[in-house]
């Protein structure tokens, strides 16, 4: 019998339709709408099609989006003043600033600047510090949206061993510690695990983050696993596939998310809620 799929568009469609009405009873209560300003810098054609995305996505479900799309040639100093200038707007309760950036702008220092209160990507280190401790204003939106697919099973995270292969600070290290909080036995795995697949298949719930195409194979996965693949390859023919095997690891796993219509729209899914929920803490009912 083959693993039961987990559909990460489907539960993505119905966490937009909560949201819009969440957006939609938020503003008849309180004039809020939630805004979010998205950042662009220069012309990568993947950057323009997730701020797309993204875009069209907030459109769907209420929320404002503030979009500023800046030449390649934008000085660090001026991308710094727009930050400030949107962390001071009352309107934007979220800001995204999409990477890369070119290389002449040190990504580290834009994304410090933006206010942890409007850290709606979940990147800012104090954000990433009130996670450690378990209690963080915004979760980065991958690892959130990894959870809530754990979630939507109905298999308890609580006691079981889980393993996240990958130790990435925008997946493999959040997921981990989100892992943890809810009781999980956590091993993170990377290049220098001894005996890897051993490890792996130790996992009751794993969770792979390590963009390396069909890399998790079956011999890897424990009877019943509960896999979540967080990798997007593309191959030469152009199609997409993930860090998992999908076709031998679903004959052996409980649960699977497929690559593409797994994490990836709930990555989206999630940046909508951390902007509500941003939102909703401005206007004090939260």
């Amino acid at each position: 019998m083959g693993a039961r799929l987990i559909d990460g568009k489907a539960l993505a469609q119905r966490i937009r339709e909560r949201i819009a009405k969440d957006v939609v009873e938020l503003h008849a209560k309180t004039g809020v709408r939630p805004g979010l300003a998205a950042i662009l810098v220069g012309d990568d054609p993947a950057s323009h099609l997730y701020v797309k995305n993204k875009q069209k996505a907030c459109d769907a479900v209420g929320i404002y989006v503030d979009e500023h799309k800046l030449p390649a040639s934008t000085s660090q100093a001026d991308l710094l003043s727009l930050i400030d200038q949107k962390n001071a707007d009352p309107k934007i309760h979220g800001i995204l600033v999409q990477l890369p950036l070119p290389k002449h702008i040190d990504s580290k220092v834009v994304l410090d600047a933006v206010s942890p209160q409007k850290d709606a990507d979940g990147f800012h280190p104090y954000n990433f510090g009130r996670l450690v401790e378990g209690n963080p204003i915004f979760e980065a939106c991958t690892p959130k949206g990894v959870i809530k697919m754990i979630e939507s099973t109905g298999v308890l995270i609580e006691g079981k061993r889980a393993v996240v292969l990958g130790r990435s600070n925008i997946v493999g290290k959040p997921v981990a510690l989100m892992l943890l909080h809810r009781h999980a036995t956590v091993t993170i795995c990377h290049s220098k695990t001894r005996d890897l697949p051993a490890v792996c298949r130790e996992a009751e719930i794993l969770v792979v983050a390590i963009g390396r195409a069909k890399f998790v194979t079956a011999d890897m996965v424990r009877e019943g696993a509960l896999v979540i693949d967080v990798g997007v390859n593309r191959l030469a023919d152009g199609t997409f596939v993930g860090d998992v095997d999908f076709d031998s690891v679903s004959q052996k796993a409980g649960w699977i998310s497929p690559v593409p219509g797994g994490v990836g729209p709930m990555t989206i899914a999630m940046l909508l809620d951390n902007t509500l929920e941003s939102a909703k803490r401005f206007a004090g009912v939260l």
